[in-house]
């Protein structure tokens, strides 16, 4: 009798490429990025789009896994259409790809606490190859490595839950690319909890107080960046400097 074929583990069936929307106001920067996309079998363009307008038009008709979205662009700048777009796409994580965003830029820090997933500078139209094809692929491979919708669990739901009196004081670390991560989990907690948080984030110096605004508006809660003698306080959030 024949032996009855092992199904493959999940883990092992090749995953379909990841869709990604391209939303950029130069056709050069659509077709080369979407050369770039198209080279490697994980990926594969949906759709390339000069403005927000139309990839909100587009989002409504076709579902997609990635978009990659410039901020600088006739009408709804990127920043402003981030939320909308998040919303539309049900799911959709976001790379925001613009000249501005610099490691500590505002629009970087704005972009991550707005829903991005990340950020990418976008060179001149005449260097986007080379180092800038590299630093792409590697930022989208990162996604979908980390998206359990290819397959890849991202959190274990056995971990073990602490409860609010087990502890007085929530202390955060976060490095370079962490703040995504803070932006989800500040948003996740209920108004409820009132023990006092206190963060390190790897920023420039000067964005901090930016950053201590954006938090606020995040966790709905006050949010101040420490000075000496600063008392910690309930309901707060302290940014060191």
């Amino acid at each position: 009798m024949a032996a009855k074929p092992q199904a493959r583990p999940i883990a092992d069936l090749p995953r379909p490429p990841a869709r990604i929307l391209i939303v950029d106001d130069s056709v050069v920067a659509r077709a080369v990025i979407g050369k770039m996309i198209e080279a490697n079998r994980s990926f594969a363009v949906a759709g390339a789009v000069s403005d927000a307008q139309a990839a909100l038009a587009f989002l409504r008709a076709h579902r997609v896994d990635i978009i990659l979205l410039d901020i600088e662009m006739p009408g709804i700048d990127g920043l402003t259409a981030l939320p909308d777009l998040l919303l539309a796409g049900q799911g959709a994580r976001v790379i925001i790809v613009s000249s501005s965003c610099a490691e500590g830029a505002a629009a970087t820090i704005q972009a991550l606490t707005l829903g991005a997933a990340d950020t990418l500078v976008k060179p001149s139209i005449g260097n986007l190859v080379g180092k800038f094809s590299e630093l792409l692929e590697e930022k989208l491979m990162r996604l979908i490595d980390s998206d359990d919708r290819f397959g890849v669990p991202i959190a274990d739901a056995a971990a073990p839950q602490a409860e609010a009196n087990d502890f007085d004081v929530v202390a955060i670390g976060a490095s370079t690319g962490g703040i995504h991560a803070l932006s989800q989990l500040l948003r996740a907690i209920p108004a409820s909890f009132q023990l006092p948080i206190l963060i390190t984030q790897h920023l420039p110096p000067a964005f901090m107080p930016y950053f201590a605004a954006q938090i606020a508006v995040l966790a709905g809660r006050p949010c101040d960046v420490a000075v000496e003698h600063m008392k910690v306080q309930p309901g707060r959030i302290i940014v060191a400097p």
